[in-house]
């Protein structure tokens, strides 16, 4: 997959990333206009100015959500992460390491879940915070703990419109529940077999048929998700389109890149019309 930002290296918060992207300068939660990509930035000291980001032993990081003072609301930048599926944003996330200093990007992360909890705020009085639950992007992509069932659906279900359904439900994260790796790993392959089916072993992009069958004895594509930075993790169904390798291929790498998207997101668009 290809990210603008290299895991663990630092980067000047106002020449690498706003002088570039744009976006809210002073804020933790950036979301600049004109990029598939969502900035969050975090500290270890984040609680003294209203804040409680937490960091799980798996990776995950239970990061709090815009407002330092009162009962936070679910607009802004909040909603931006909540939402950041069904909009196509990628979720960046940088450790502060210290006022005025450089900061290390941690990498790209995943909602899994929302929920809030009482916070103390910057006024030194508690407050119902929105706190949302973030999973590295590469971790959710294996499942955890594999078991019998975990290919949502597959020999089970075979009707588009309950494929679809699934996928739909899948693409909006509420409230926790379990393992949010597995929860973010379902979720996407949910979404990556409504995918499949809808396409009927034609590719969504050239209109070719798949080029082969898998050993399974299904038609081989691939699904592309149209307007993230990277090509992996959970997407929108309105958002992922089932491709052939080469189009996939050319969809990143090719001069054609941007006619190649915008066609795969008509087409897609009519078929979830």
């Amino acid at each position: 997959m290809t990210r603008p930002f290299i895991q663990n290296r630092l980067y000047n918060r106002r020449d690498d990333i706003h002088a570039v992207y744009g976006g809210q300068r002073q804020s933790g939660i950036v979301t600049p206009k004109n990029a598939p990509m969502i900035f969050l930035f975090t500290s270890h000291g984040a609680s003294k100015v209203g804040y409680g980001d937490r960091w799980e032993p798996d990776g995950s990081i239970w990061y709090t959500g815009e407002g330092q003072t009162g009962s936070m609301q679910m607009k802004g930048g909040n909603k931006a992460i909540r939402d950041h599926v069904a909009s196509g944003r990628d979720l960046l996330l940088f450790q502060a390491t210290g006022h005025g200093k450089p900061v290390k990007f941690v990498g790209q992360f995943i909602l899994a879940a929302w929920k809030t909890e009482q916070q103390l705020g910057a006024d030194d009085l508690m407050r119902e915070a929105i706190v949302f639950q973030l999973v590295p992007l590469d971790a959710a992509d294996i499942p955890p703990e594999p078991s019998y069932g975990d290919e949502v659906g597959e020999s089970l279900v075979s009707d588009l419109e309950t494929l679809r359904q699934r996928a739909y439900e899948a693409a909006a994260p509420a409230t926790v529940s379990g393992s949010a790796s597995r929860t973010v790993y379902r979720r996407s392959q949910a979404v990556r077999q409504y995918v499949l089916a809808r396409a009927g072993g034609q590719c969504e992009a050239c209109q070719a048929p798949a080029p082969f069958m898998t050993a399974k004895g299904e038609p081989y594509l691939e699904p592309h998700h149209i307007l993230r930075v990277s090509d992996g993790g959970p997407d929108d169904p309105k958002h992922v389109a089932a491709v052939c390798p080469n189009c996939h291929r050319a969809a990143h790498l090719g001069t054609e890149a941007r006619t190649l998207k915008e066609k795969m997101l008509r087409v897609v668009a009519a078929l979830e019309a």
